[in-house]
């Protein structure tokens, strides 16, 4: 099995960055250049408001909007300033919150069993240490964090943890017990905390003594900066997404990276160097004048990414829908059948589709509650080996993800961490025409709609004359095929009425003026009436 990580930069706009395993993308990481990205970000912030009705404070971060700062993301030290020492002790004494930061991929803080009021832990004012844990999405502010996390390549330090711990994923005992060995031989500075990545598990001591150096350099910078600058203030910014995504997701199964541009080839390189000179090698920069996403064959690919329906390589079909908070997923069979048994067909296309489900919600970034509806099967020993088949596609994402049992009607319901906008957000805006819906109305739909408000019109006293202009279609079937009923409302009304096409206007294209006998504009206000609001007085 071959793999390789293909970073595309020449286009100055976009950063995107591919993992290819034998030939198929398994993971794609897409960032504008125009679009500013917190997440990970440290600020020294200040609280402008606090919602006890929801439990939160909003922070003023500098960066022009607001951030959200919920009660579950205060760190407990904060409530021992406000005078809350009381249950206080984390749940789990092995392991620290996963709320934050899943490009992290260990584990997470434990969390007070009782917490404070927030109204009785900050005051307008306040000034606050913050991380960016998730960006924000739509009208909403980024989410934040008091709970800070600073990467290295084989560690993780978390100031407030005060101790060392193993990621849980590293499931070996003996790998464990060796790790804290080395770590605690090592003596990290009292009062912080370390935590051993998964990517250090097979690291020498010598690699985790430089990489706990390495932290430990940044922390004095970041406190120095915390001391001296005023808030609201950046106290530290994550890396590029080149060298964060070497950092986070290279290993040594990885057997080559490819730079398609030399400037950031040398910055690649240079990270290398210093942080996994072994591996530094792999890394090659890549010459050729065909585009390198086109040679691989990943264009195509990459633009059948945000397709609805995604076909199955013997047959059958995903469909894939998503919503505000929430992603439906449907399995098809389409004409695979397995040795004319529905049970077994059903099996089948349901394992197949498990593990493209997993790989399309990483390519796609599809995060929060998703509802996968597999075709219906009787056999418990079937549903049992589809879940465990979607549990074990999921275990390379670094995004957490939570997967519950087959519910009686054949759904499997699960979540995934959402950090920032899916990549369907990210590169598409909304249709300025069906407003994301997929369908407008019909010519007939929209004939019925004018109708509707010329009867309106015709019902005013003032009004002697009513003009139309919808989209060319509309006009045409209004003019020819609903003619006389046109007349009809002239002749009831005592009004003229005239339909204008435009060529090339959208479909529900709609307007509509109003004059007296004498050619003047008479205000009218069909679009309340349509929608049903009451007139204003």
């Amino acid at each position: 099995m071959t793999q390789e990580m293909l970073i595309n930069v020449r286009q100055q706009e976009e950063c995107r960055i591919a993992v290819v395993e034998n030939g198929c993308l398994e993971e794609l990481y897409v960032e504008r250049t125009n679009h500013e990205n917190y997440v990970g970000n440290i600020y020294k912030g200040i609280v402008v408001n606090i919602e006890p009705s929801i439990q939160a404070a909003f922070v003023d971060f500098g960066v022009g909007r607001n951030g959200f700062l919920h009660i579950s993301d205060i760190e407990p030290h904060y409530f021992q300033q406000a005078g809350f020492t009381e249950h206080l002790k984390p749940q789990h004494q092995d392991s620290y919150r996963g709320r934050n930061h899943s490009q992290f991929d260990d584990m997470g803080y434990g969390r007070p069993r009782v917490k404070p009021p927030i109204q009785d832990v900050f005051r307008r004012g306040d000034e606050i240490l913050v991380q960016v844990i998730k960006e924000g999405l739509g009208t909403k502010g980024p989410t934040l964090s008091t709970y800070i996390s600073i990467p290295g390549r084989y560690l993780v330090l978390m100031p407030s943890l005060g101790r060392v711990g193993v990621s849980r994923k590293i499931e070996d005992d003996d790998v464990r017990r060796k790790l804290r060995d080395i770590m605690n031989e090592l003596k990290p500075p009292k009062g912080l905390g370390f935590i051993v990545r998964t990517a250090g598990a097979e690291r020498t001591r010598k690699e985790l003594a430089r990489d706990l150096a390495y932290l430990l350099r940044l922390w004095t910078v970041i406190v120095n900066r915390i001391k001296k600058m005023p808030a609201p203030i950046d106290i530290y910014e994550e890396s590029d997404m080149i060298i964060r995504t070497i950092r986070d997701i290279f290993t040594g199964d990885i057997d080559s990276i490819v730079v398609d541009e030399s400037a950031a080839f040398e910055r690649a390189k240079e990270f290398m160097q210093v942080m996994m000179p072994r591996y530094v090698d792999r890394i090659s920069l890549y010459d050729d004048k065909e585009p390198i996403f086109f040679k691989y064959g990943l264009d195509k690919e990459i633009s059948h990414i945000n397709k609805r329906r995604v076909y199955l390589a013997k047959g059958g079909s995903i469909v894939i829908d998503q919503t505000e908070a929430l992603v439906a997923i449907d399995v098809n069979s389409g004409n695979y059948r397995a040795d004319d048994n529905a049970e077994e067909t059903a099996f089948q296309i349901n394992m197949m589709a498990a593990k493209e489900i997993a790989r399309q919600l990483r390519l796609r970034d599809l995060g929060g509650v998703i509802v996968n509806d597999f075709i219906d099967m009787r056999r418990e020993g079937h549903r049992r080996a589809v879940e465990r088949e979607l549990r074990n596609a999921v275990k390379r994402d670094r995004a957490r993800t939570k997967i519950l049992r087959t519910s009686p009607f054949g759904l499997i319901e699960m979540t995934r961490q959402r950090v920032r906008p899916s990549l369907k957000r990210s590169v598409y805006i909304e249709c300025p025409c069906c407003h994301g819906s997929g369908v407008v109305k019909s010519v007939e739909s929209m004939g019925l709609e004018v109708f509707r408000i010329l009867i309106l019109a015709a019902s005013c006293d003032d009004i002697k004359d009513v003009r139309v202009i919808v989209a060319e279609e509309v006009a045409e079937h209004l003019n020819n095929k609903k003619r006389n009923e046109l007349a009809k409302i002239e002749s009831n009304g005592k009004i003229q009425i005239t339909i204008k096409g435009l060529p090339d206007i959208w479909p529900e294209h709609l307007e509509v003026e109003c004059f007296d006998i004498l050619g003047q504009p008479v205000p009218f206000s069909w679009e309340d009436s349509l929608k049903g609001k009451p007139k204003q007085r």
